[in-house]
């Protein structure tokens, strides 16, 4: 692995992607680190010392943007304006009919609706920044710090304009910095990004936990830890290149004096087939009541219960709900992203056919019976990554977004083994040996 490094730093117009990569990487780890104008940075820092680092309902956000929300800096809202644009179009695009046509008419539909993205993005961005600044304004985003009303000393209208304005400029920047990656680098660049931003609360999360352990100075839970994440990592890798091979036959044809057709091929169906997306709609979903609950300041009944069950994320009833959010929407996205019909009549059309299996309708019946077979494993699996730091970590200080559990090793691994896979692929064009053996 280390010689092909070094062979694709070697290589001029390879090794000039790497270096651009490396250097937008830069550029975005240093906005994470500007506040933005009208913030009391002193008492941010103040607040962040005294705090849990989680925060609770902003944890998610604050992990995607690499913990630049909680110190409100001008990428405080990092990539998640532009994970969610995605997602709501993602699901769109299934319900409105001009969506779909436009996915269907090829490079020219997918332009248009990558710009409908950023104008979403940017939406979401004022939205999401006018709540950071409310937030923040009331105290509210450090709770149990003393000086947490100070953070924004200036309550006028313009400071509050300029300071959304700011957040949602660092949003379209962020975005901007992504597909200069795409275009101009190696990889995703909003999944890679979004790597980086998670990769960086990595080495704070592991030292406090070797801070909070009793045994030997902390090394004994700190090294227990470290066991648990590498096995994780482990399962997580297994699972994620686990698929099932539809084996598809298809048919010769004669044009002419020439011979078509004939091959072999399969369908690769995933086991977890849905990704990570089902971990973030069901935290999303979780974290609603929560804030409901936090912006109106009520102490009625259902307020307590609220805070008491689906706030704090070990108790028992967040656990059950969490878990069957999970499987839910595991199967849901699964049913919206691949369509057995259309898979059924697009091979069909060329004449390709499953062994055994009729074409047409047998064909959607079969790959949709596989399809639910193989999901539910997948939504299990995804159910019990995502409540690892919460159940099994608990004993050591680890939190909803302790690095090695949930949402956070699904990213990193997932992003880490496709960047890994499109270095080999430019390795291999080039006749050079690739990361996999």
């Amino acid at each position: 692995m280390l010689t092909a490094f070094a062979r694709a730093f070697k290589t001029p117009d390879l090794r000039k992607k790497l270096f651009f990569t490396l250097g937008i990487i830069v550029l975005y780890r240093i906005g994470t680190h500007i506040p933005i104008p009208g913030i009391d940075y002193k008492s941010v820092q103040t607040c962040i010392d005294q705090a849990d680092a989680s925060q609770g309902i902003f944890g998610l956000v604050n992990m995607f943007s690499g913990g630049a929300l909680l110190q409100v800096t001008i990428f405080a809202l990092g990539i998640m304006p532009y994970i969610t644009a995605s997602i709501i179009l993602q699901l769109l695009t299934v319900v409105i009919p001009r969506l779909e046509a436009l996915k269907k008419e090829g490079q020219s539909g997918t332009a248009k609706i990558t710009q409908y993205t950023r104008y979403l993005t940017v939406a979401l961005a004022i939205l999401q920044g006018t709540g950071l600044v409310a937030t923040a304004r009331s105290g509210s985003l450090f709770p149990t710090c003393s000086v947490a009303g100070q953070i924004v000393p200036d309550r006028s209208i313009f400071t509050t304009v300029v300071m959304v304005i700011t957040m949602t400029a660092g949003t379209a920047v962020v975005m901007w910095l992504g597909e200069l990656i795409t275009d101009r680098g190696i990889g995703n660049g909003m999944s890679i990004l979004m790597f980086i931003s998670i990769a960086a609360t990595f080495p704070s999360a592991l030292w406090a936990i070797k801070q909070q352990g009793t045994l030997a100075d902390g090394w004994i839970e700190f090294g227990t830890v470290i066991l648990v994440g590498l096995f994780m990592v482990g399962l997580v890798v297994f699972v994620e290149q686990a698929q099932r091979r539809i084996p598809v036959q298809y048919a010769k044809r004669m044009i002419g004096r020439r011979s078509y057709g004939g091959t072999s091929t399969y369908i690769p169906l995933k086991v977890n087939q849905a990704g990570v997306i089902p971990v973030i709609f069901a935290s999303s979903l979780l974290y609603i009541p929560a804030l409901i609950v936090q912006f109106s300041n009520s102490t009625a009944g259902w307020a307590g219960w609220i805070q008491a069950n689906l706030a704090d994320t070990g108790a028992p009833v967040h656990i059950t709900i969490y878990f069957f959010l999970i499987v839910f929407f595991a199967f849901f996205y699964v049913a919206i992203s691949f369509n057995p019909e259309e898979v059924a009549d697009n091979m069909k059309k060329y004449g390709g056919f499953i062994p055994g299996i009729r074409a047409g309708r047998p064909t959607a019946e079969y790959l949709s019976y596989v399809l639910n077979r193989i999901t539910w494993p997948g939504s299990l699996y995804l159910g019990l990554i995502a409540l690892v730091p919460t159940m099994a970590l608990a004993g050591f200080g680890a939190n909803q977004n302790f690095p090695f559990g949930g949402t956070s090793i699904l990213i990193i691994v997932g992003v880490g083994l496709e960047t890994v896979k499109q270095i080999e692929s430019q390795l291999q064009q080039r006749n050079y040996e690739g990361f996999l053996r």
